[in-house]
């Protein structure tokens, strides 16, 4: 709650800024984001969207250019922000999604002359290689550290961290931190390594995590790296009789994960808040191109915000209006 107020206090004042300034360098701005059947960046579409009513405000505009597939990741990312250039914009939000095909292209824009926030993705280090003035978003290491610290504030001491894409460095974050956190108060974790050929199949990952808990009846706590893996989870943990003893929790919100919630079958779900993560970028890079304002934080984490029962009647309200 403290976090959420910090940021809401950042918000309102960029805000206020930019509508009480008139400005000389209109903020024309691109943003490169996921596919449009993706629901986790139709939530960022809802922030960038707010987001342009006060870039709009100032004379400024906005253009989502959003990928067509996931088939041919990198290159069509890099075609995006090639594309983001030859428009002529003098900024651009970027996730740092694939560091060795985006950072040339990224490089060029600046070159070009044009301002760079990254977004969701790369870390504040990463932005400072580049030269991008910030990075808003999530730092999945303390993502999951939080993950680790609530299984342990809530009794438990052995859990299972369910990885479905091993070596992504994201997602090996996650993991690292969910166990250095619970380990540091006394409980101990480890990751569950899934091979490539689980990925994206449901039912090979409930059936290894039923599996697995039926081999290790000390396990009372488990987490998937994503929410539409902690559905397969929660088949598992339902399958192996373990309902009653094991925590599930994921990283990431889904409508069935929060439904869960609700009827106490799950015990949380870490959220990087996405709506917040394209308002604070848009707004706060058109000020710096419109104003040549500078926010000394860096970087500007969306979360980790702790979605359980406590929490679970607000989030479901943010849900309907498209912003969760």
């Amino acid at each position: 709650m403290k976090l959420a107020k910090r940021i809401a206090a950042v918000l309102l004042a960029t805000s206020a800024i930019v509508m009480g300034a008139g400005s000389t360098n209109a903020a024309n701005i691109a943003v490169v984001g996921g596919k449009n059947d993706d629901a986790f960046w139709n939530i960022i579409k809802k922030g960038l969207d707010d987001a342009r009513l006060v870039v709009q405000a100032n004379g400024g505009s906005v253009n989502y250019l959003r990928l067509q597939t996931y088939d041919n990741f990198a290159p069509d990312v890099v075609q995006l922000i090639r594309t983001a250039i030859s428009q002529g914009v003098n900024g651009l939000v970027i996730p740092n999604w694939v560091p060795e095909a985006e950072d040339p292209a990224i490089q060029d824009a600046i070159k070009a002359g044009v301002t760079v926030i990254l977004m969701n993705a790369g870390g504040q280090d990463k932005a400072i290689k580049l030269g991008a003035i910030n990075y808003v978003g999530s730092d999945e290491y303390i993502a999951g550290k939080a993950g680790g610290e609530y299984f342990a504030k809530h009794g438990k001491k052995n859990v299972l961290c369910v990885n479905t894409v091993p070596g992504a460095a994201n997602l090996e974050a996650r993991c690292k931190g969910v166990i250095e956190g619970i380990t540091k108060q006394g409980g101990a974790a480890k990751q569950l390594p899934l091979p490539a050929t689980s990925f994206g199949d449901p039912t090979a990952v409930a059936e290894a995590i039923k599996a697995t808990l039926l081999q290790d009846a000390s396990i009372d706590g488990l987490i998937t790296i994503s929410a539409g893996d902690a559905d397969s989870a929660a088949i598992g943990v339902t399958q192996a009789g373990k309902t009653e003893t094991v925590m599930l929790g994921t990283f990431d919100l889904n409508q069935s994960g929060l439904d869960r919630i609700k009827g106490r079958t799950q015990g949380f779900a870490i959220d990087q808040q996405p709506y917040l993560q394209s308002l604070l970028a848009v707004t706060l890079l058109a000020s710096a191109i419109d104003f040549g304002t500078d926010l000394p934080t860096a970087p500007v984490l969306t979360g980790p915000s702790i979605v359980d029962a406590s929490t679970i009647n607000a989030t479901l309200a943010g849900v309907k209006k498209g912003a969760r």
